[in-house]
């Protein structure tokens, strides 16, 4: 399973209705690349590919392709504000280490 704490599903909402998306989904990938060797990427779509995973949190659905699956199984997204800005945080159990950035990770 895969979910968004309170803050981040209100965040996706607020970004969504922001940009006139309706009830678009959220796309959830990884892909090769950061620091760490592979990185999230995060956008809306409309529909879920045939074979995604679709999870829904807070009345968000949420669309997973199953390479990307494999690295986030259980992970909680956050969305986190700070002094160095603001973004959505990934507390992914499966990694197995972190740039200092948090934008990417091993596994």
């Amino acid at each position: 399973m895969i979910s968004l704490t309170d803050l981040a599903a209100s965040k996706v909402k607020e970004i969504r209705d922001a940009e006139g998306l309706g009830a678009q989904g959220l796309r959830l990938r990884v892909v090769g690349g950061g620091c760490s060797g592979f990185s999230y990427d995060l956008y809306f779509e409309e529909e879920p590919g045939d074979l995604d995973q679709v999870f829904e949190s807070h009345d968000i659905k949420l669309y997973v392709d199953p390479m990307s699956y494999q690295y986030l199984e259980n992970t909680e997204i956050d969305y986190v504000e700070g002094l160095h800005g603001a973004g959505f945080k990934f507390n992914n159990p499966t990694a197995k280490g972190t740039c200092g950035c948090g934008s990417s990770f091993s596994a």
